[in-house]
């Protein structure tokens, strides 16, 4: 990387941080606390046994100690390991709005390891396509942090399809402890249920499902040529006849469809992202929800 495109870079780094801290501050203050919960009950104290306390609660080397039954008491371990797993695939490029798919992952992602840091969580960062590209394990602390987001900005985007149970394979041998994985992609790619639900029984995944809406409908704009960004492949589109832009439409809302289902059949969380709406009100209304399952 040249000086000049490391300037750039650390311009953006400072950008995005002032965008995500203004979230983190402004909207999700206390909405990502009770959104996740820890790995488990910790240990607390001991106090003395009250009648109606379970049994199996009894410290009983502290009872013997002090002639008197006495109970341990639990809080719920509040610190978590988070994981986002970036599909840095190059239909990731694509975008209608101000910003693309994949420009609007990285903020995404920087609100949440902003939010994560400031509950003290260890945060992590995966890069894949058809592999895993790049893995950076979890850590603690703001530094960190903004070195991920250095991470997700310098990141050139892969001429390769997207896999992502490659990616929940490799966090299944390299993440033995139960942490929460943001699997941030378009999902365009082979069924994934599978590798889905197997890491969603170890670990606590979401699918941030990342669109545009020019994936879903097009433009009564003449002769178009469309071009897979991952395989090359050319499409050359009628878009002044309505069936074409009908037959589009239906293509697009079948994708969804079966992505949906892929979700349900993992009973994996979808956190929908589009880049024609703000994203951190996308945010609010899925930490609420997960606050209601709780």
């Amino acid at each position: 990387m040249s000086v000049r495109e490391l300037e750039d870079v650390l311009r953006e780094v400072r950008r995005i941080q002032i965008v995500a801290r203004r979230q983190v501050n402004d909207l999700l203050a206390g909405e990502y606390l009770s959104a996740f919960k820890g790995r488990g009950m910790e240990f607390d104290s001991v106090r003395e046994y009250v009648p109606g306390d379970e049994i199996r609660s009894i410290d009983w080397n502290v009872t013997a100690r002090s002639g008197a039954a006495y109970v341990k008491t639990f809080s719920e371990e509040r610190e978590l390991t988070v994981l986002l797993a970036v599909d840095v695939s190059a239909s990731g490029v694509f975008g209608s709005q101000r910003l693309s798919k994949m420009e609007t992952a990285v903020e995404v992602a920087a609100v949440l390891m902003l939010a994560s840091v400031k509950n003290n969580d260890k945060v992590g960062l995966l890069f894949f396509a058809d592999k895993v590209m790049r893995y950076i394990p979890p850590r603690k602390g703001r530094g960190s942090v903004l070195r991920l987001i250095r991470e997700l900005l310098a990141t050139e985007p892969v001429k390769a399809e997207t896999n992502i149970s490659n990616a929940l394979d490799f966090i299944a041998r390299v993440q033995r402890r139960r942490c929460v994985v943001f699997v941030m992609s378009d999902f365009l790619g082979p069924d994934c249920s599978k590798s889905l639900a197997i890491a969603n029984q170890r670990h606590d995944c979401i699918a941030v499902t990342l669109s545009d809406p020019r994936e879903a409908e097009l433009p009564d704009v003449g002769f178009v040529t469309l071009r897979d960004a991952e395989t090359d492949e050319l499409l050359e589109l009628d878009t002044r006849h309505p069936q074409v832009r009908a037959l589009f439409a239906k293509a697009a809302s079948d994708r969804d469809k079966t992505l949906s289902g892929w979700l349900r059949k993992a009973a994996v969380d979808r956190l929908d992202i589009r880049t024609d709406q703000p994203y951190a009100r996308s945010l609010q209304r899925f930490f609420r929800m997960r606050e209601r399952q709780r």
